[in-house]
C-alpha cells in the first residue's frame, strides 16, 4: 500500500494549488481525480468554460462596439453553438496542458479514479478499468468541488431543459431562454445569452438578487438588464416545468403566469460532490447540500488530519479564494507556517456587464454605524470610456469620515474584474482618499475613474489631513 504525506482528492483550483504547495515543501503528494482530465469543475464545466463562452460571445457579436455602431452591429451575422465550442476546446486543452506540466515539474503523482474513505488515513480508488487500489496518507485534503442541484420536479433532458454543466454541449443557440435561479451562475449565463440576442427571462423566488453586492451596484446592473429587454420575474417561484409537443418548454409560476421558451436553464444552486466519498468511514458528515464544515483559519474538518477547501465548503465559492484555501490547508497539513490571507478579497461576477467588489458594502457600513462618504465615477465621464463607446459603467468608493480610509470598492461595467485590484491594494494597505486624489493614473484609461471617484468623495469630505496611521 502506497504511503503519502498528503492525499488530495480533486484537481480543481483548491486541489491543484494544495498539491503543488505541499510538493514544493518536499512532501510526497498524490492527486486523485475522477474526471477524464485534470482540472476539476473549474476547468471543464465552471469558471474557465463560462468565461471563455462570455469572451467568445462578446467578440463575435460585436457587443463592445455597439455603443458606436448601434444595436444592429455584428461581427459575425450567424453565430452558432459550434462557434462558441471551438474556442472553448482550444482554451481547455491549454489549461489542462499547463496543469499537467505543473504536476510533472513538481513531481506530484496523479491517479485517475473514484476515491472513497476506508478509514481516516486510508482511501480506496476505483480506476476506470475496474482495478481497485488502496493508499494511505498522513493528511487528506478534500477538494471535490460541487455539482449542479437537480431537483426531481425539473424534467432535465440535456437538450431543452438543462443544468449549467449541460449548457456547454448545446447543439443550437436558442431564440428564447428562461433561467431559473438569479444567483451568480444563472445571472452570468443569462446575460451572456442575452448578448447573443437570445430573449432571456430570469425567474427566482427571492424578490432581490445578488444580495451580497452593494445595493446601488445591483440597481444599476438591473437597469442595464431591463434596458436591453431582459425579463426579470423576481419573487416568483417556478411551480412546474413542462416540455410541449412542439419541442418548446412551458413554465408555470406560482403567480399563475405562464412562460413559453425554447430552452430552460436550471441554475438554482449547487451541491458538494461528497456523496461517493463514504464520509462516514472517516467520521465525517456533510450538510443537506453535501458541503463540509471546516475551521476557517486552518480548513481542518472535525477530523484533525482531514481538510477541505474550495467550493465544497461553501461561500464564497470562487476559484481565486479556493486556491488560497488549498494553499493554506496544505501548509497546515504538512506542518508548515501558514499566514492568514488579507481580510478583504475581490469578488468577480462575469456577467454582461461585469460586476466586481472588494471590502464593505454601503449597507454593511451603515449597519456598523461607521460615518462615511461615497465617491462615484461613471465610465462615460472618462476619455477612455468615450473612446470605447461606453454609455454605462459605474465605480463607487466608500471612505470612513473619521480615518478617511477606503472601506469598499464596487464596480459594474466593462473591465470591472480587472479594475477592482487597484482598490483592493489600497484597501488592504489601509490607504486613504488622498491616495486617489494625489496620485497620477494613466490617461486615457478606465482606471482614471478611481481619481474621479476619489475627488468626488474628497470634495464632500473636505480637505483635511488624514488621521489614519
Amino acid at each position: 500500500m502506497m504511503q503519502y504525506d498528503l492525499i488530495v482528492v480533486g484537481s480543481g483550483p483548491a486541489g491543484r494549488r494544495a498539491a503543488i504547495q505541499a510538493a514544493k515543501l518536499g512532501k510526497k503528494v498524490v492527486v486523485i481525480e475522477q474526471g477524464k482530465r485534470v482540472g476539476g469543475v473549474s476547468v471543464h464545466t465552471g469558471t474557465i468554460p463560462s468565461k471563455t463562452m462570455r469572451e467568445t460571445a462578446l467578440n463575435l457579436s460585436g457587443w463592445r462596439e455597439r455603443g458606436f455602431y448601434g444595436r444592429a452591429y455584428r461581427v459575425k451575422e450567424q453565430i452558432s453553438a459550434e462557434d462558441l465550442r471551438r474556442r472553448l476546446i482550444i482554451t481547455l486543452d491549454h489549461e489542462v496542458e499547463v496543469l499537467e506540466h505543473q504536476f510533472a515539474r513538481n513531481r506530484v503523482q496523479h491517479i485517475r479514479g473514484r476515491a472513497s474513505f476506508v478509514d481516516v488515513n486510508t482511501m480506496q480508488i476505483v480506476k476506470e478499468d475496474g482495478e481497485v487500489v488502496q493508499i494511505t496518507g498522513t493528511s487528506i485534503l478534500l477538494a471535490v468541488g460541487t455539482k449542479p442541484f437537480r431537483p426531481d420536479y425539473i424534467p432535465f433532458d440535456g437538450k431543452t431543459v438543462l443544468d449549467s454543466d449541460e449548457l456547454l454541449d448545446i447543439e443550437e443557440l436558442p431564440r428564447s431562454m428562461a433561467v431559473i435561479g438569479a444567483g451568480v451562475i444563472g445571472i452570468e449565463y443569462a446575460t451572456i445569452f442575452s448578448a447573443l440576442d437570445t430573449a432571456v427571462t430570469i425567474i427566482d423566488p427571492k424578490s432581490t438578487m445578488l444580495d451580497f453586492i452593494d445595493k446601488e451596484i445591483v440597481e444599476d446592473f438591473t437597469y442595464q438588464l431591463r434596458d436591453r429587454n431582459m425579463k426579470l420575474h423576481l419573487g416568483q417561484k417556478a411551480d412546474k416545468v413542462e416540455r410541449l409537443p412542439d419541442g418548446k418548454c412551458q413554465i408555470t409560476l406560482d403567480s399563475g403566469r405562464v412562460i413559453i421558451c425554447e430552452m430552460v436553464l436550471f441554475a438554482a444552486g449547487r451541491m458538494g460532490a461528497t456523496e461517493s466519498l463514504n464520509l462516514a468511514a472517516a467520521g465525517l458528515q456533510a450538510d443537506t447540500r453535501g458541503r463540509l464544515s471546516v475551521n476557517p483559519e486552518t480548513f481542518q474538518t472535525s477530523v484533525p488530519n482531514i481538510y477541505a477547501a474550495g467550493d465544497v465548503i461553501g461561500f464564497p465559492s470562487l476559484a481565486s479564494t479556493s486556491m488560497e484555501q488549498g494553499r493554506i490547508a496544505a501548509r497546515v497539513a504538512v506542518g508548515a507556517i501558514a499566514k492568514e490571507p488579507p481580510k478583504f478579497f475581490p469578488y468577480g461576477i462575469y456577467a454582461v456587464p461585469e460586476i466586481s467588489t472588494c471590502g464593505l458594502t454601503e449597507e454593511e457600513v451603515k449597519t456598523r454605524g461607521i460615518p462615511y462618504e461615497c465617491g462615484i465615477a461613471r465610465f462615460r465621464e472618462t476619455s477612455r470610456g468615450h473612446i470605447m463607446g461606453l454609455d454605462s459603467g459605474l465605480l463607487k468608493l466608500i471612505f470612513s469620515l473619521k480615518t478617511r480610509r477606503l472601506l469598499g470598492i464596487h464596480i459594474v461595467g466593462e473591465g470591472a474584474t480587472e479594475l477592482v485590484h487597484i482598490g483592493q491594494a489600497v484597501l488592504n494597505l489601509k490607504g486613504t482618499v488622498e491616495y486617489f486624489v494625489e496620485n497620477t493614473f494613466n490617461y486615457p484609461t478606465l482606471a482614471e475613474a478611481y481619481k474621479i471617484a476619489g475627488l468626488d468623495a474628497w470634495n464632500r469630505m473636505g480637505d483635511l489631513k488624514s488621521t489614519a496611521h
